[in-house]
């Protein structure tokens, strides 16, 4: 398992709760605390757990 599969999921991680609960930040709306290029980020990481994934599967 390479070092930069665990570092997708680590970063996925922050996003679980947080993402989910509408009341899991003091005000607002959770949208309203995340970046575009977080969210594309995090695309790109569960892109890669994916593929990883589909690897071990095949």
């Amino acid at each position: 398992m390479g070092e930069g599969f665990l570092d997708c999921g680590r970063n996925l991680d922050k996003y679980y709760i947080p993402t989910r609960y509408p009341n899991s930040f003091e005000s607002g709306c959770p949208y309203e605390y995340f970046t575009r290029r977080e969210a594309e980020d995090a695309v790109i990481y569960s892109r890669r757990i994916i593929e990883f994934s589909k690897g071990i599967l095949a």
